[in-house]
């Protein structure tokens, strides 16, 4: 007992700034994630406290008091509401149209050998790594030379955002099928199904959760997108277009308003995936676990002898 008291009382013990640095070491990668996080949300907790500023002139950039009179009318501006509602119409459309045909090119690229397939697996890379304003430009050129200025509007933005969306679509899907376990498909195919069964009951449900996020993403690219659309809008005015205008001349509370339902029901869509998902997978789960046999526990009973023969 005096040996092992003196051997505590001499191991020195650690001091504050040595703990403290112990644990900002251990803690480092966790508070730098949450530094980072921040920083990203600092524009949109301003647009959001912001919304309910009272401005004194046209400019919203300094608070002046607290006000719901936004809140209550957010489509006040008809110009403003106008262009919400054609980039909301723009971005669910070009999501449709890049997540049906993302899907379709995905699943050639994954499950077929084809002439061209190393090619066509560059091609779909490159619209993602070059620059929105190489692309708008791209396709202003192709819409002047081959259909005229008579195209540009609503029809020139929905062909130019389906076009850009349908690489981050094929990618998002290509990934869930690398990862697909096709002893499913061959399961179903071997107790009777024919294939427009097997793809409706089981790879399209299994695809699923890559189809739903690939379609989130294109529809987040389509609604923010503001380079490309400024290039072929033509005479028609998206929810970006009008920001940019009406930040030369300023930009009215109506607009942080908009923004910032925005955002809330993203997020609101985002934590509804990401949950349909974890229920997914806690259901494949237990569907996975095997069932215990009947009387596992029940000790075996030893024979009798002789009554095998009677």
């Amino acid at each position: 007992m005096e040996a092992a008291s003196v051997t505590a009382a001499a191991t020195p013990r650690r001091s504050l700034p040595g703990r403290a640095w112990k644990w900002l070491r251990e803690h480092a990668i966790v508070i730098y994630a949450a530094f980072a996080i921040a920083y990203m949300l600092i524009p949109i907790i301003v647009i959001g406290v912001f919304s309910f500023n009272d401005p004194a002139g046209k400019f919203n950039y300094t608070w002046q008091g607290f006000s719901l009179d936004s809140w209550k009318d957010p489509f006040g501006l008809s110009a403003l509401t106008e262009s919400f509602l054609t980039s909301l119409r723009l971005a669910a459309l070009s999501t449709l149209g890049a997540t049906i045909l993302g899907t379709l090119i995905a699943l050639a690229l994954v499950r077929y050998e084809f002439f061209g397939r190393r090619t066509a697996n560059f091609l779909i890379v490159i619209p993602m790594a070059t620059p929105e304003v190489v692309i708008g430009a791209a396709l202003l050129s192709m819409f002047l030379v081959y259909f005229g200025a008579g195209i540009l509007g609503f029809t020139s933005l929905l062909i130019a955002h389906i076009m850009f969306s349908i690489s981050f679509v094929v990618v998002v899907v290509r990934s869930r099928l690398i990862g697909f376990d096709r002893s499913l498909e061959e399961a179903a195919r071997d107790l009777g199904a024919s294939p427009l069964h097997t793809f409706r009951l089981v790879t399209l449900p299994l695809m699923m959760p890559g189809i739903v996020a690939a379609a989130l993403l294109a529809f987040a690219l389509s609604i923010d997108d503001f380079v490309i659309s400024n290039f072929n809008a033509g005479t028609a005015i998206t929810f970006p277009l009008y920001i940019y205008g009406a930040a030369q001349r300023g930009i009215p509370v109506e607009i942080y308003v908009l923004a910032t339902m925005l955002f809330v029901v993203t997020v609101a869509a985002m934590v509804l995936t990401v949950w349909q998902q974890r229920r997914a997978e806690r259901m494949a789960e237990v569907l996975a676990e095997p069932e215990e046999e009947p009387y596992a526990g029940t000790p075996a009973v030893p024979p009798v002898p002789g009554a095998a023969g009677g």
